[in-house]
């Protein structure tokens, strides 16, 4: 049996679960339907851990530390920028109205332009050790109990609480130095040591005239909102100033998540009035029709929250087939409407319509049938095969490689280099344990028993000849975990290299 993973292997691995369910409830946030917020999310989460792992590389490199978000807010941002590309790319239709205004604004360029003109607490979590703000984001803004945040991060239980605090005063000192360090006019600049006395104290009153300032500048209300630790107004200035559009319907979403039991609280609390399915009322979470029911799981399981990545036998109605031809409606969810706005101003609407441009893909036994495009990029000549061609000589060379395993989960990448040029790719291949797939990024999974099959996403089908594409997956395993056999590439039998 392989080696047991060590605690910290533990920690990371729940973490990285989590990340999914933050990204994946941003996402829908900033969407028009439920699938088209998977969507969404699948393209940020892939770009976000490769931001991730380029920071990592970047410091192993130097030796020096990569200043940098921890890894929910990182990949929070993720979002935002990937919405910012579909509005460029022309994708906009599928944005909320109201984020595609943002957008447009100067308030969403504060966040990408000069480094000292972006909001204040995005600059002091960064300025952070990534521990330290990975514990003050994990409590603040996704409200998870201090014994999950302390056992998601290695900490002492014990000592978590005195932690916390230490590190809220920290932030505000980095938000104090950055505030300092703002370009500012004289009428601020004035307010600048009277704004940290005032706010240091919670029995401090505010001075008609820093009062009125106050109301009237953005950035000084921001620096009162980063400083004041007392009011309980910290989450709702790392969520506005780290996210942007959306911050406080996400900070709410989060915190009916955490009280409801879905990332790490109880498993039966938790429900919005009128909200029901047939007679039986369920949680709800923000604005989307997605109706959330606990999931029980061990320690160490990886399970995604608010939607396990699942497949869809033929079923072209669903809001998931509409973009990746997979059903969203995992077991034990089930799907609805969409409510009404949840603030940002705009009323929620049935996600019915598939979007311009998607493709579908209907599954019957062991053949897929997909819409061929009319793209003029080279194709393999094997992506119209029925089954794989045992004669010919393989095109292809695949590298399946465990990243990281526990007692009943692991992480695995699939990596493929293909001799020919692809326009779209289609990866086959057989598991021999019964391993079940319960997420994947940079590609979207159909699973029937042993076999999978995976379809390339919308950003990463094109492939030059001897290029190389992959994707990665969290998957379960019990009693043995083999590598998986019989993989093909758009129906051509590939080579296994190790």
């Amino acid at each position: 049996m392989p080696d047991l993973p060590t605690p910290q292997d533990a920690a990371e691995a729940a973490l990285f679960s989590e990340c999914w369910d933050a990204v994946l409830s941003y996402a829908d946030l900033c969407t028009s339907g439920s699938a088209v917020g998977r969507q969404l999310a699948t393209e940020a989460f892939s770009h976000g851990i490769q931001e991730v792992r380029a920071g990592e590389a970047r410091g192993k490199a130097t030796g020096r530390r990569v200043p940098r978000l921890p890894r929910i807010p990182l990949l929070l941002t993720a979002v935002r920028t990937t919405a910012a590309a579909w509005e460029t790319e022309g994708r906009g239709h599928h944005l909320d109205p109201d984020l595609r205004l943002w957008l447009n604004s100067d308030n969403a360029a504060r966040h990408t332009g000069p480094p000292l003109r972006r909001p204040l607490a995005l600059r002091g979590l960064k300025d952070m050790q990534e521990p330290d703000a990975a514990l003050l984001w994990l409590a603040e803004v996704e409200a998870l109990p201090l014994p999950d945040v302390a056992r998601r991060l290695g900490l002492d239980p014990a000592s978590a609480a005195e932690e916390l605090a230490q590190v809220r005063a920290l932030f505000r000192d980095r938000c104090q130095r950055n505030h300092l360090d703002t370009p500012m006019g004289p009428d601020c600049r004035s307010y600048a040591r009277l704004l940290d006395a005032v706010t240091r104290s919670s029995g401090a009153e505010t001075p008609e005239d820093l009062s009125r300032h106050l109301a009237t500048c953005v950035e000084c209300a921001e620096a009162a909102a980063c400083l004041r630790l007392h009011g309980g107004g910290t989450p709702a200035a790392l969520a506005s100033g780290v996210i942007g559009w959306g911050g406080l319907a996400y900070l709410e979403r989060r915190r009916r998540a955490a009280e409801a039991g879905l990332t790490g609280g109880r498993a039966d609390a938790g429900t919005d009035r009128g909200i029901t399915v047939g007679a039986q009322a369920r949680p709800r979470i923000g604005r989307t029709g997605i109706l959330v029911a606990a999931v029980i799981v061990s320690a160490l399981a990886l399970t995604v929250s608010l939607l396990q990545l699942g497949s869809s036998e033929g079923d072209d109605t669903t809001a998931g087939s509409a973009v990746t031809g997979q059903s969203v409606t995992a077991p034990g969810l089930s799907s609805s409407p969409r409510g009404p706005s949840d603030g940002n101003g705009t009323p929620g609407a049935p996600a019915t319509s598939r979007p311009a441009g998607s493709r579908s893909a209907t599954r019957s036994g062991d053949s897929d049938t997909e819409p061929q495009g009319t793209s003029t990029s080279p194709v393999d000549d094997a992506s119209t095969a029925s089954g794989p061609d045992k004669a010919a000589p393989p095109t292809c060379r695949v590298k399946y490689e465990v990243v990281n395993q526990w007692p009943d989960g692991f992480q695995a990448t699939v990596t493929v280099t293909s001799t020919r040029a692809l326009a779209d790719w289609r990866i086959d291949w057989r598991f021999k344990d019964g391993q079940r797939i319960t997420q994947m990024w940079d590609g979207t999974y159909a699973q029937d028993g042993p076999e999978v099959t995976v379809k390339a996403a919308d950003y990463n089908k094109q492939v030059a000849a001897n290029g190389t594409f992959a994707v990665g997956f969290l998957s379960s395993w019990h009693g043995s975990n083999a590598q998986p056999s019989a993989f093909t590439v758009n129906g051509a039998r590939c080579t296994t290299v190790s």
